[in-house]
C-alpha cells in the first residue's frame, strides 16, 4: 500500500500530517521550523501521530473541525456513517491535503486518470471539494498533484467518478 505524508511549514512552524515516523524525519522537520501539530484527518489513519505528537509535545489533533492557531481551514470531505473524513485546505498556498477521499495509487486509478476518487466512494464522490481550486493536492495515497493543473485534475475525478467505475475495474484486472 502506497501512503503518503506531509509536513506543512508556516512561518516557522511546521504542522505533520497523518504522518509516519522514519529514520531522519527530525532532522527534516528541524529543517522546516518548529513542530506546532499533529494532524490526523481520519481516526483510522493514526499511523505514528500519537507517537510524533508526544515525541514534539505538541497537539494532536484527530479529525478535526477546525485546528486552532494555524492557517489552515478544514471542509468535509467525506460525511457517511462509519467515515468522517476531513480535508485540510490551506487558503495561502492553494493547498488541499486529504487522507483517503483522493488518491493517486495505482489502486485509486482508472487508466488514464491523474487523480482519483476513492474507489468505495466513486458512487458517492466528494462533491464539496470541488468549490476549491488547488494548486497541489495531497493524498494520503500517492504521489501529489501540483501546478495550474491541479484542480481541473480534482475538478475531473468529482466529475467522472461515476461513469469511470467500469474503466476502474477492467483496471484493476490489467495492472498485475
Amino acid at each position: 500500500m502506497q501512503r503518503a505524508s506531509h509536513a506543512l511549514a508556516d512561518r516557522g512552524r511546521v504542522w505533520l500530517v497523518d504522518p509516519v515516523d522514519a529514520e531522519g524525519l527530525d532532522e527534516r522537520i528541524r529543517a522546516l521550523g518548529q513542530p506546532a501539530g499533529v494532524i490526523a484527518l481520519l481516526d483510522r489513519h493514526g499511523r505514528d501521530s500519537a507517537v510524533l505528537a508526544a515525541r514534539y509535545d505538541v497537539p494532536l489533533h484527530v479529525s478535526p473541525a477546525d485546528v486552532a492557531d494555524s492557517p489552515f481551514e478544514m471542509h468535509r470531505a467525506v460525511n457517511l456513517p462509519g467515515w468522517r473524513e476531513p480535508a485540510l485546505w490551506w487558503p495561502d498556498n492553494k493547498t488541499l491535503v486529504v487522507a483517503d477521499a483522493l488518491g493517486t495509487a495505482r489502486y485509486f486509478l482508472a487508466p488514464g486518470e491523474l487523480l482519483a476518487v476513492h474507489p468505495l466512494l466513486r458512487l458517492v464522490p466528494p462533491r464539496l471539494l470541488g468549490r476549491l481550486e488547488p494548486e497541489h493536492v495531497l493524498c494520503g495515497h500517492g504521489e501529489g498533484v501540483h501546478g495550474p493543473g491541479a484542480a481541473s485534475a480534482l475538478h475531473e475525478a468529482l466529475r467522472t467518478s461515476r461513469r469511470r467505475i467500469p474503466r476502474w475495474l477492467l483496471g484493476g484486472l490489467t495492472r498485475r
